[in-house]
Order: C-alpha cells, then sequence, then structure tokens
C-alpha cells in the first residue's frame, strides 16, 4: 500500500500534463497521510453548460480520504489507500464511489517497500519515460468542527501478486499491491465515466514502463 509519494514540484510541467491551471499554493515534495497536495478532479459546475467553466480543476486536499461523517481529520490516517474490491461497500469510501467523486493524483513517483534482503528498503518507482504519473483516486470533502470545508483523496489500489515489478515490494507474506496508474489518454474517461464503469479503468500499469530505484527517501 502506497503511503508516501513525490508530489510534482514543476508547475509548468503539472500544469501541462494535467491540463489545469494550478491556484497559488506551495505544498510539500514528499506526501505522506495528513499532508496537503494537489488533486486533480472534474469541477462540480462542468455539467452547468458555461464554457467559462474548465473540464478539469486543480485542488489542494488531505491525502488520505475523510468522509462526511469522521468527527475529526486523523480519520486520514488510515484512508490514503482504497482497496478497490471493498470501495464499493466500505463506509470510508462507498459514498466517494457512488457519487462518482473520482480524482486523478499527479505524482513524480510513489515509494514502497522492498523486502528481499530482510529489512525494508524504500525504493522510489517512476514511470520508464519520466513523466508523471496519474494515480486513480476518490475524493471527498468534510466539514470540521470549526465550520471549515476540508477536501481530501485517497489512491485506489488493486492486487499486484502476478505483477512483473509490483510483486517484489511489502513483506514477503502480504499480499502485494499497487496503484493504479492512469494512462494519459484515459484521464477525462476516468473522471466523467459513471461509477458503474470505474472498475474497467482500474489496470495494472505495464512493468516495462516502469522503473524501480532503491535510493534514501526525502
Amino acid at each position: 500500500m502506497c503511503s508516501h509519494y513525490q508530489a510534482i514540484k514543476d508547475r509548468p510541467k503539472f500544469e501541462k500534463a494535467f491540463n489545469v491551471k494550478l491556484p497559488p499554493y506551495e505544498g510539500v515534495n514528499d506526501v505522506w497521510p495528513m499532508y496537503q497536495a494537489f488533486f486533480v478532479r472534474r469541477p462540480l459546475a462542468a455539467d452547468a453548460g458555461d464554457d467559462a467553466v474548465p473540464a478539469r480543476e486543480a485542488l489542494p486536499g488531505v491525502f488520505g480520504l475523510i468522509p462526511s461523517w469522521a468527527k475529526d481529520d486523523k480519520f486520514a490516517r488510515r484512508t490514503f489507500n482504497a482497496r478497490s474490491e471493498t470501495a464499493t461497500t466500505l463506509p470510508s469510501f462507498r459514498d466517494a464511489w457512488r457519487k462518482g467523486h473520482k480524482c486523478i493524483i499527479p505524482a513524480d513517483a510513489i515509494y514502497e517497500p522492498d523486502w528481499r534482503t530482510g529489512k525494508a528498503q524504500a525504493t522510489r518507482i517512476a514511470r520508464s519515460d519520466g513523466e508523471p504519473m496519474g494515480l486513480a483516486g476518490l475524493w471527498s470533502v468534510w466539514k470540521s468542527p470549526s465550520g471549515a470545508w476540508v477536501a481530501s483523496f485517497t489512491m485506489l489500489t488493486i492486487n499486484a501478486d502476478d505483477h512483473a515489478l509490483m510483486r517484489h515490494y511489502h513483506k514477503p507474506a502480504d499480499e502485494k499491491r499497487m496503484v493504479v496508474i492512469l494512462p494519459e489518454a484515459s484521464y477525462t474517461d476516468w473522471l466523467t465515466a459513471p461509477a458503474s464503469q470505474n472498475k474497467a479503468f482500474l489496470q495494472q500499469y505495464p512493468a516495462d514502463r516502469m522503473v524501480a530505484e532503491s535510493r534514501a527517501v526525502g
């Protein structure tokens, strides 16, 4: 499960890759649960027929989905990943899934632990062509006790037991999982497709289009 990823700090690169205009916001480079970072979604007013409304927008949100009924933002500590097999039924994610609150999480890379030496080694995983990753996710909005509205998001994950690269990560006895890296050509379809079609997008990204490098994190 991915609890750490590298956000895209190059604004022109971000805007070009995801066809959005970024609002003024600094954010962080290394993102962990409860940190804030950008996610991309279809604007709520996109279906209103107003040509001034863009097809996509980038918003800052908390990494870790906070459902509307959560008592505090600490809920995000355990909802940064959503298993695609159970996202339709688990209370934490089912409303976002059913309402079509889908998003794309821009990333330069993700980090996963390699346990093959017997000790966890942080490994940076990216696209082999150096282009940004667009990760499939869900988003939500939560009203805090102070009355502030807080956006949040989670990464959808799928089984990777048979993936040539991702099967090497996490502890030996654990099920292997991976995030969903969307092809660029699927970005618009992912954001606009009805919930009934969500699972068609949740596919393994080809191992030969990914590269892994053990390195210090940070």
